[in-house]
């Protein structure tokens, strides 16, 4: 099969040649016939479109247009070298249908329109490759249960510039229509970053779907372009709310509102940097036994441990896990690096009782400060009114 270039609208001199040129395909303008051509059935006229996106090196980033050059459209297709199609509507005139989409850098696309007479006619065309390609991490993992706490995280690649135009495209839904609000912060690793959070804490249970209809959006100045979209789904778990009192150096847990577990700890030692953060912080994930050295946290080579039941609540190294070197100090003082030691037994207990995403509650006056917002999850240490103001569509 020969394949053209694209070309202007067919006139009426070219319409023998549209006609017996039924079977092939051209990018920009084409012509074509309808159906018929048995004995006795009537020849039905050829039909003339112009598609706004042509050749091999398309503009991307707009939506598809195609025109009908008389008569009115009944069905346009627009489908990529993959087989998905772009959504569209025909204009109440007839003439146009526009898809509901941008067109995907680096992407063919093979269009057929059939107008109200029956006749059809396609078009190709291809857009042009990105100079650069922008990808994004997602949190919480796909089809995981999380606590109350957790939000929905996305960390992006490289910049974005046009944060409204991202936002737009970042759909949530939830089982129970939970209220909440995108945020926009550096993240610790210091690229652009955008969460979602509920206006309060989740109700257990819920189920949460994220749609990220990215494919075909502009990041903006050297962020590069999104080529595919992304979903992801995950299950609110128990109602569990962890609560640790600096000052009387005790972590409980509760669940559904009552106190499950109610243990002594020591946290950091105040008065300095081995002082703990204090504010509602989010479990981030259960690391089990690791290897803990101060040079990491900038406090020099004080220490260097294999830690049990390591829980991580900010990313400059906050933790909650077992430090039986402490024993000395559990419920009565603060002596550790900055972390909420237990005893092996209690820590363990907890370790196992505990869901990421569950919320940490750490409040008193041993603390060197509230967690800063990029530091693990400190969007809950915000009021609502702040929150929301952090999204770029408002």
């Amino acid at each position: 099969m020969n394949r053209t270039r694209p070309r202007a609208l067919l006139t009426a001199t070219g319409v023998a040649l549209a006609v017996a040129a039924l079977s092939s395909c051209s990018g920009g303008a084409v012509a074509a016939g309808g159906d018929g051509g048995a004995a006795g059935s009537k020849e039905v006229p050829p039909m003339r479109i112009s598609v706004n996106l042509t050749g091999e090196s398309a503009k991307a980033g707009e939506p598809v247009t195609v025109t009908l050059a008389e008569g009115k459209l009944r069905e346009v297709t627009v489908t990529d070298s993959k087989g998905a199609r772009l959504d569209g509507k025909v204009a109440a005139d007839g003439r146009t249908w526009t898809s509901a989409r941008n067109a995907t850098p680096g992407t063919a696309y093979a269009v057929e329109a059939r107008d109200a007479g029956g006749a059809t006619a396609k078009a190709a065309f291809t857009t042009a490759a990105p100079e650069k390609v922008n990808k994004l991490t997602l949190a919480p993992g796909k089809n995981t249960t999380v606590g109350i706490g957790q939000p929905l995280s996305i960390v992006f690649d490289h910049p974005v510039k046009n944060k409204a135009d991202v936002e737009k495209h970042l759909k949530v839904t939830t089982s129970n229509n939970t209220e909440g609000s995108w945020g926009w912060m550096q993240d610790w690793s210091g690229k652009d970053r955008v969460d979602w959070r509920p206006k309060e804490y989740w109700k257990a249970g819920t189920k949460v779907t994220l749609d990220a209809t990215l494919s075909g959006i502009d990041s903006g100045a050297a962020g590069g372009w999104f080529v595919r979209d992304y979903t992801t789904t995950f299950s609110i778990g128990k109602n569990q709310l962890v609560k640790v009192d600096l000052d009387n150096h005790r972590l409980t847990l509760t669940r559904d509102g009552v106190t499950v577990k109610d243990v002594p700890m020591s946290a950091g030692t105040p008065g300095g940097e081995k002082a703990s953060w204090r504010g509602k912080t989010v479990l981030m994930s259960k690391e089990g036994t690791i290897n803990m050295r101060s040079e990491t946290v900038g406090l020099g080579d004080a220490y260097d441990k294999m830690v049990d039941y390591s829980m991580r609540l900010t990313w400059s190294g906050m933790y909650a896990h077992a430090a039986p070197w402490n024993a000395a100090y559990f419920g009565n003082a603060n002596k550790s690096s900055g972390c909420i030691g237990m005893s092996d037994a209690d820590a363990k207990s907890v370790y196992d009782a505990v869901q990421v995403g569950d919320p940490f509650e750490v409040t008193g006056s041993d603390a060197k400060g509230t967690q800063a917002l990029n530091n693990g999850y400190g969007e809950w240490n915000l009021s609502w009114a702040e929150w929301q103001a952090k999204s770029a569509l408002r």
